[in-house]
């Protein structure tokens, strides 16, 4: 019989607005202790020089993770012309200056050349493994480090502001492995200029939003009260990109027991439709909770995740973004 977990079997999501000066590691061990939750993890790590929407997974949902990892994502972020930095952020040792100060027109010209699918060389101060090995640790121990390009795709960018001279605000929605800090330094290249990201938030993961994220405070605020529950989000919101099924208690009962169920040729067809080509992943529902995310082949649903999920009472879907100030 295996070791029984220690913790309450909580389920859900929990959408924060993690601040500035703290690790995403630690962000979650906050989020979990709160809880006293048995798992946690989250989808897609924020420096801590980095704000903004941090998805923290509880229980069931860290099954859910995955397809998180994946999701669109929009960033927000200053950058400070005048200075290049190791790191190409305001943490790192200046490496260059120069007295170019783009404008804002110049700016916005340069920008549709990082739209599309683009070759991106990672900054040295990342995560990336390099014979066994983290690069930013061979970075800040004086090794040079060459990274490959790697193909990413931005889908937009664009200025959201230009208050002075020194400074340009800059908005990008992108897919998964874009750096915020290698865009920033490509960009000032291509103007001839100096430049490095002094401040940077993440807005949206998915269909997780500013609007629906809440800060730390609040949250433990919501702990002392009692009221922790009113910020948890269903296991299904990272689900939002994979097409649901609603299921019979008996095929459910089949999902969860790994065996598969039949579709009729409607179901099907309906499937095919609402999938992104290449896709299978369909999630099964049952009474409004997921039963499992099966792949669809040759007109079947097998399971390959399965959740165990109790129905609780419904929860408001607070906008704590607005709520906050």
């Amino acid at each position: 019989m295996g070791r029984r977990r220690k913790g309450d079997p909580v389920s859900g999501w929990i959408c924060l607005d993690k601040p500035l000066d703290l690790t995403s590691t630690h962000a979650v061990s906050r989020v979990r202790r709160l809880f006293n939750a048995q798992k946690a993890g989250h989808a897609g790590t924020l420096d801590p020089l980095a704000t903004g929407v941090l998805p923290i997974a509880l229980g069931e949902a860290t099954k859910t993770v995955p397809f998180l990892m994946d999701a669109d994502k929009t960033y927000r972020f200053t950058v400070a012309w005048g200075v290049t930095t190791a790191s190409f952020d305001r943490e790192g040792e200046v490496t260059g200056r120069s007295d170019v100060r783009p404008g804002a027109q110049a700016v916005a010209e340069a920008l549709p050349a990082f739209v599309g699918q683009i070759l991106q060389v990672p900054p040295a101060f990342s995560a990336i493994k390099v014979n066994g090995e983290r690069s930013y640790d061979l970075a800040r121990a004086g090794q040079a480090v060459e990274l490959a390009a790697r193909p990413v795709t931005i889908h937009a960018a664009r200025i959201a502001d230009a208050p002075d001279p020194d400074h340009v605000e800059i908005e990008i929605d992108c897919g998964k492995g874009v750096y915020v800090r290698a865009l920033v330094r490509d960009l000032a290249a291509a103007l001839g200029a100096c430049g490095h990201v002094s401040a940077l938030r993440r807005t949206r993961v998915g269909g997780f939003t500013e609007g629906r994220a809440i800060g730390l405070e609040l949250l433990e605020d919501l702990g002392h009260k009692a009221r922790l529950l009113e910020a948890l989000l269903p296991v299904e919101t990272a689900l939002d990109d994979i097409p649901a099924l609603a299921v019979t208690a008996e095929d459910a009962f089949r999902l969860k027991q790994g065996r598969s169920i039949v579709l009729v040729p409607r179901q099907v067809e309906a499937l095919k439709a609402r999938l992104k080509p290449g896709a299978r992943t369909v999630s099964a529902m049952t009474g409004g909770l997921v039963v499992a995310l099966c792949e669809m082949r040759a007109g079947r649903l097998e399971p390959a995740r399965v959740f165990h999920l109790e129905k609780s009472g419904d929860q408001p879907d607070v906008d704590y973004g607005r709520t906050q100030g």
